[in-house]
């Protein structure tokens, strides 16, 4: 220090030098710094700074809630946040995707797959790269606002449903749109748009989707936002009103928890459908966030078809359900006298091959006649009836009762059915129908196919006297139709009786029998393979009869028919039976609690998290409905449709055979 003042405060000329050199050097750096921005960069950055003055961002609409008859909520929406990643910079974005993979923990691979499927659309729509945002993920985004500045918090209202799968199949599910649904939506959808996928939610989407907002603001540099110029409120979609009664559905779920079927409890007097239940079933909160590639590929590969809606689209034998439809032809045709009897052994011959009947081996019915026929569901009697009614006339009964079409439920993707006949084969196959394929069609088995619905319309409909109703779910569903198939009172009678005694007279489903309530039905045991193929292949599981039961009650002007089919359940009567009966059963005490006025409004709410329930609607208690009029309903004429016209072959040998 001495030797700095011992020079009159004047630095030596040798470092005065370097000293001014390196000054010179950093104003040298700063005005080549300022050139380059003010210069050469100036456009490119003006450009950014005007992007990023406004921002649009989207509000997104609500969906509408489904509540279900009584007012009570089964599929609601939560408040969520969402990642959003702005593209008014696309460049500068998709040098920090590692960057914001990293930072957000999501697959970099994910992310540019979403980048590059974006890049048709216009810079100022941003995509969601992370739903179900969390709180690492927001701090985060905050703490890198001036590296990563395009990534924004958007407030979302996130589907939420009843939990372990609860009404799947008929809620459906949501997620982000298809290339086919936004061609088909006109305009109104956009890529990146959540949209009803299957169910309800597919089917009324338009009703439930609301419209989008839009927020205008103001951000700085690093994002922040500073100011609003304008915003745009969303407007929330529509609430819809389901046909289905919590309680029922809560019953049928239950009824079918761990086994592989479906349930239909519908009111055949206004088509109304109560419950519905398909199992095994995906649970649609998974998907209203967003599925994972392997999630997605293990639902689509599980045997057991998790994403089927069994009860719209299992396309099944109906077994001896279908005896119902064959009872009624042969009274409306009359090409049996209603007095006809026939002795079965367990087995009969037709056209030179050995016919079973489930009775095969244990003696079998006897002498039998119309009655005991349905109720002890002889085979052998539908057999020598199927073979003089034929194939078509078959056919043109099952038709207009209801099967090989579609019903018409406001339900995508349903299945028709099949019902074969002459024209059908040499159609798909270009052959002659074969007679003894008739023999297997009588009982509900060969090609002949069915859906739990339409067997649930088809019995609802016959015990209504012809008049078959459209199902719907939806209170307020437009376009509900019926129709009309002219059947002789007698006939009605007769065959109601026969399900009667089903239940009630030591049937096959005498364990569905409800004390004081008059409950008939129908079961089935419908064959997957034939008996002789099953005997060499042994009891497999997957080889077992499907087992069926449709049943209803009161007897006459029946409030509530209930289809159950459990798959490789092999005895329809009981195992299918009491499924049914457990339903009603439930019908009817919740009858009798609204009729005392001790209306429950006890179901699940969710859990929000926050310690609140979702605003659940839960309306007064209804009136009990008036008492319903004894004897049978004043049913408007119906007007009997000309018959085809069929020609019956005389009777074969092997019917006489049978004949006692």
């Amino acid at each position: 220090m001495s030797y700095w003042f011992r020079n009159d405060n004047r630095l030596p000329q040798g470092r005065l030098s370097v000293a001014s050199y390196v000054i010179i050097g950093m104003i040298a750096l700063l005005l080549l710094g300022f050139w380059k921005l003010q210069v050469i960069d100036s456009d490119k950055y003006a450009l950014m700074a005007e992007r990023n003055r406004v921002r649009s961002i989207p509000i997104i609409a609500p969906r509408g809630r489904m509540l279900d008859r009584d007012g009570r909520v089964l599929v609601d929406n939560y408040p969520s946040f969402s990642v959003l990643l702005l593209r008014d910079d696309p460049g500068q974005v998709e040098k920090n995707l590692p960057q914001i993979a990293e930072g957000l923990n999501v697959p970099l691979s994910d992310l540019r797959e979403q980048w590059e499927a974006a890049r048709s659309l216009p810079k100022f729509q941003p995509i969601v790269i992370k739903p179900e945002a969390t709180k690492a993920d927001v701090a985060f985004i905050e703490s890198h606002r001036t590296d990563v500045p395009y990534l924004e918090m958007l407030m979302v209202h996130r589907r939420r449903y009843l939990p372990g799968g609860f009404m799947a199949h008929v809620s459906g599910y949501v997620g982000e749109v298809s290339e086919k649904q936004i061609e088909a939506s006109d305009g109104r959808l956009r890529p990146g748009d959540i949209a009803g996928k299957t169910g309800l939610e597919r089917e009324y989407n338009d009703l439930l989707m609301g419209t989008d907002g839009m927020r205008r603001v103001i951000v700085n540099s690093v994002g922040k936002e500073v100011g609003r110029l304008s915003q745009q409120e969303a407007i929330p979609g529509k609430q819809i009103q389901l046909t289905i009664d919590y309680d029922l559905q809560e019953a049928a779920e239950q009824a079918l928890q761990g086994r592989k079927g479906a349930v239909v409890a519908l009111d055949p007097r206004t088509g109304e459908v109560l419950a519905m239940v398909s199992r095994p079933a995906p649970d649609p909160n998974d998907f209203a966030i967003r599925v994972s590639k392997d999630e997605w590929k293990r639902l689509n590969e599980d045997p057991d078809r998790a994403l089927l809606n069994r009860a719209i689209q299992a396309q099944l034998a109906p077994g001896s359900v279908f005896k119902i439809v064959m009872a009624t032809a042969m009274l409306e045709t009359k090409v049996l006298p209603e007095s006809y009897t026939v002795f079965c052994p367990g087995y009969a011959t037709f056209y030179g091959r050995m016919f079973k009947c489930h009775t095969f081996g244990k003696g079998g019915h006897g002498l039998v006649d119309f009655h005991k026929a349905i109720v002890q569901s002889c085979d052998i009697f539908f057999y020598n009836v199927g073979m003089r009614l034929g194939i078509d006339k078959i056919a043109y009964y099952a038709m207009k009762l209801g099967l090989g079409h579609r019903t018409g439920i406001d339900l995508p993707s349903e299945e028709p059915g099949l019902v074969p006949s002459e024209e059908w084969v040499q159609r798909v196959f270009h052959r002659k129908w074969y007679a003894g394929e008739t023999i297997s069609v009588s009982i509900g088995q060969g090609a002949l196919t069915s859906t739990p619905l339409q067997l649930a319309r088809m019995i609802g409909g016959v015990a209504m006297g012809g008049v078959f109703k459209q199902p719907h779910l939806v209170k307020d569903a437009r376009h509900v139709g019926e129709e009309r198939f002219a059947i002789a009172d007698a006939t009605v009678e007769k065959v109601t009786q026969g399900m009667y005694g089903v239940v009630n007279e030591g049937g096959t489903a005498a364990g569905a029998r409800l004390q004081g309530i008059e409950l008939c039905g129908k079961s089935g045991s419908a064959q997957v393979i034939g008996y002789n193929t099953r005997d060499k292949v042994g009891k497999q599981a997957r080889f077992k009869d499907n087992a069926w039961f449709v049943g209803y009650a009161p007897r006459r002007n029946p409030e509530i028919v209930v289809s159950v089919l459990i798959e490789e359940g092999e005895h329809g009567g009981a195992v299918g039976g009491p499924v049914a009966r457990d339903i009603i059963k439930a019908y009817y005490d919740k009858k009798a609690r609204k009729t005392q006025g001790q209306y429950t409004v006890d179901y699940k709410r969710y859990d929000l998290g926050d310690g609140s329930p979702t605003a659940g609607v839960v309306q007064p208690p209804q009136e009990a409905k008036a008492a319903q009029q004894p004897g049978r309903p004043n049913r408007p004429p119906v007007r009997k449709p000309a018959e085809p016209v069929v020609s019956v072959a005389p009777l074969p040998a092997a019917d006489i055979e049978n004949r006692h």
